[in-house]
């Protein structure tokens, strides 16, 4: 999340400096998403199945309040306390939703070598890392891998209890475990629908999600390059429908592998510019999940233009397979399916001013759903981010 010094409200004002005599802070995040195909006339709002078929709008409010919890006698300790107004369009590329979204304690042991978190979070933006150059203002990426979350990882805007510890070990290494409720089998809206508020601690049915993360993570600096490895495992023992037998088991799992490693570094007083490349792998349970591989190469710059120091440029290419015993069962019913599906994504991400980013996007999609199969598209998206 781009720093309290990028953000419409200024750093140093007597607004800010209050708060943080008091050892709290106050973020409010608000964002607005547009996307639609341009290659034919857009579908009935009905009978669409992918997003921007029909003309696609969301916007969203987030705020987030931290605190200091050194009055109370925790040193090194934070509370975060969030909520969060969602609403899209199309309900499949939401939900729609008016709940908390994190309400937990972080605590740090022996300068920072040991790092927990417990309480409602989302656990996307503590494992796996997807978004492009570790940023949330970096908003347009095309098709994403939704592995992660078909086994129960949480998502925003919905948040999970959960309990996260990290171990900081030598040469910049971690390692990564935590436990979560795991969300609804049936996707997010499903779990949205049984958990409005999102403080719900047990619905019946959903059980553990293991996820396990190692990795290297090294900042960038005026001597070494940014890079960072990460490799990792979810299991989780909620029963998701086996496709291969029809009845309801535990053991759903995904694995996944990422790199990003920065390639030139042309200014060492601003060691984070320059191109970046990057790659996932993931995979998951065939049997369980309709997406089951996904594969991605991005080439990004940080600040393309040497007067545009905020602005990020990328391009990727992605591959996502779709499970052979959900299609199968599909094609079985009379439906035609894709296979797999493929994109090539260019995006330009505008620092339009401080803690104002405009993302642009055209993606090139080869099998935009899994059924019907609906023909290619030429999808534009444009996402407008305000952090104050």
């Amino acid at each position: 999340m781009p720093p309290f010094a990028d953000s419409n409200v200024d750093v140093n004002s007597r607004f800010r400096r209050a708060l943080l005599s008091k050892g709290m802070a106050l973020r409010l995040i608000s964002q607005q998403q547009y996307a639609q195909n341009t290659l034919r006339a857009p579908a009935p709002a009905d009978s669409q199945v992918y997003v921007g078929e029909h003309p696609f709008e969301g916007a969203m409010l987030h705020s987030i309040f931290t605190a200091d919890l050194r009055k109370l006698g925790l040193h090194h300790a934070q509370l975060n306390v969030s909520g969060v107004w969602n609403w899209v369009s199309w309900e499949p590329a939401g939900p729609k939703a008016f709940n908390l979204w994190s309400l937990y304690i972080y605590k740090e042991f022996g300068k920072d070598r040991v790092e927990i978190k417990a309480g409602y979070n989302s656990n996307e933006l503590e494992y796996v890392g997807m978004q492009v150059g570790g940023s949330t203002a970096s908003g347009v990426q095309g098709v994403y891998a939704v592995l992660p979350y078909e086994v129960g990882m949480a998502f925003f805007p919905m948040p999970a209890p959960q309990f996260n510890l990290k171990l900081n070990g030598p040469a910049h290494t971690y390692l990564k475990t935590g436990v979560q409720r795991s969300f609804d089998p049936n996707g997010g809206p499903a779990n949205e629908a049984r958990n409005h508020t999102g403080l719900r601690f047990a619905p019946k049915g959903d059980n553990l999600l293991l996820l396990e993360e190692a990795g290297q993570r090294r900042a960038p600096s005026a001597t070494e390059r940014e890079a960072w490895f990460r490799a990792g495992y979810l299991r989780n023992s909620t029963h998701y429908i086996n496709q291969t037998s029809g009845k309801k088991e535990p053991g759903n799992h995904a694995v996944f592998v990422l790199m990003d490693y920065q390639l030139t570094k042309p200014d060492p007083l601003k060691p984070w510019h320059g191109f970046y490349l990057g790659g996932s792998a993931m995979t998951a349970a065939s049997k369980f999940n309709a997406y089951d591989r996904y594969f991605e190469a991005r080439f990004y710059k940080m600040a393309p233009f040497n007067r545009r120091p905020g602005d990020v440029a990328s391009l990727l290419s992605t591959y996502t397979g779709h499970s052979k015993y959900f299609t199968d069962a599909l094609v079985a019913n009379g439906s035609a399916v894709w296979r797999n599906s493929a994109s090539v994504t260019g995006s330009y991400n505008i620092h339009l001013a401080p803690g104002n980013y405009l993302s642009l996007g055209l993606s090139y999609i080869h099998g935009p759903a899994i059924t019907p199969r609906v023909d290619d598209t030429l999808t534009f998206t444009a996402s407008y981010s305000v952090f104050f």
